[in-house]
């Protein structure tokens, strides 16, 4: 009888996954700290052609439903893909002037881009075997808006900044008005699919005519007005600053910012996780491993996998800590990869 009440007791205490992640979020002891990586499902074309489009929508769905069937990770980060231009009817190839967009105004929280996005998450998750913790991938605002003008040669840094030295106050308006809509889809999409939270994907203007200062008075506020939104849902949600190819970051710039876990580009930037724990005040990060085809996490061998494992924990340590990468790992990712990390962060 004894014996079984203590496998009883030991079956209760065995955690879900989901239930191991939240944990982490929170920076609860764990007894194996959680892993993830992600990457896209849809070519760099298809990204930006999902609306009405359901040939991109059942890629989506069926990629991450072969991606989590197979290796059955610890969380999802649902990709945004087919998602990734937002719809103004102002949009046009040529906008030669921050004026161009004074007339911006909501979609409205029934427009079909965010319909079809709170749509494909549900039909995503419909797919999984079992209960998992995902977050929603979400830009910022001037993300969204350097998207506009994102083609061979330039990246929007160039227009923003442009912008900015025109009108920093039209420019900051037309961000807050992306912003709210954001929010909008945030909102929904948290409280609608039953996903945990968002992943907040920003960036600094490459271009440095936008220093720190002009970043904070013009363009974090409609970040920080996509992470309020996410936490008045309820969602739990991740901050990615974003250091992939070639982009830089003064990580401290976002170290106020109203997430409860972070994620940058460790290698990139110069900053460890556990240095980040501490910039970050004691709250959770993610990430660890250079996301690059010539980074160990895609050519070093299982050894090595599982000793950078073991070196990044010790170094970091196991509470508030989840391993990932930099920033999204190459469509060809060897799945198996994930699994050597996952096993070598099993706590003695």
């Amino acid at each position: 009888m004894i014996i079984t009440i203590y496998r009883m007791q030991r079956s209760e205490m065995v955690l879900t996954k989901k239930e191991l992640v939240l944990k982490a979020f929170r920076g609860e002891k764990v007894d194996r700290v959680p892993v993830g990586f992600w990457f896209h499902f849809v070519t760099l074309e298809e990204k930006m052609q999902g609306l009405d489009n359901p040939v991109i929508f059942n890629k989506s769905v069926q990629g991450h439903a072969a991606y989590v069937n197979a290796i059955r990770p610890d969380f999802v980060k649902i990709m945004s893909d087919g998602f990734f231009k937002y719809p103004s009817p102002l949009y046009s190839d040529r906008i030669d002037s921050i004026r161009d967009l004074a007339g911006i105004a909501s979609i409205g929280e029934d427009h079909p881009w965010i319909e079809q996005q709170i749509e494909v998450v549900k039909a995503i998750k419909a797919t999984y075997p079992e209960e998992i913790a995902s977050f929603y991938n979400i830009f910022a605002p001037v993300s969204y808006l350097k998207r506009w003008f994102r083609r061979e040669g330039t990246r929007g840094d160039k227009e923003i900044a442009d912008f900015l030295a025109e009108d920093a106050e039209l420019t900051k308006q037309v961000l807050d008005v992306i912003a709210e809509d954001i929010a909008l889809l945030t909102k929904r999409v948290i409280k609608e699919t039953g996903i945990e939270g968002i992943y907040l994907s920003t960036q600094q203007i490459q271009d440095q005519r936008v220093d720190a200062a002009a970043y904070r008075r013009y363009i974090e506020p409609s970040n920080v007005a996509v992470l309020e939104a996410a936490n008045a849902a309820g969602g739990a949600n991740i901050l990615h600053i974003c250091g992939f190819e070639g982009a830089t970051n003064h990580i401290p710039l976002f170290k106020d910012y109203p997430a409860q876990v972070f994620n940058w580009a460790t290698h990139h930037e110069g900053v460890s996780l556990a240095e980040g724990r501490k910039l970050f005040g004691g709250r959770t990060v993610l990430g660890g491993f250079e996301n690059g085809r010539a980074g160990l996490l895609n050519s070093g061998s299982r050894a090595e996998l599982e000793a950078e494992t073991k070196r990044l924990l010790a170094q970091a340590g196991t509470q508030g800590v989840i391993l990932g990468a930099d920033c999204t790992v190459p469509d060809d990712f060897e799945l198996e990869r994930l699994d050597w990390v996952r096993q070598a962060a099993h706590l003695p």
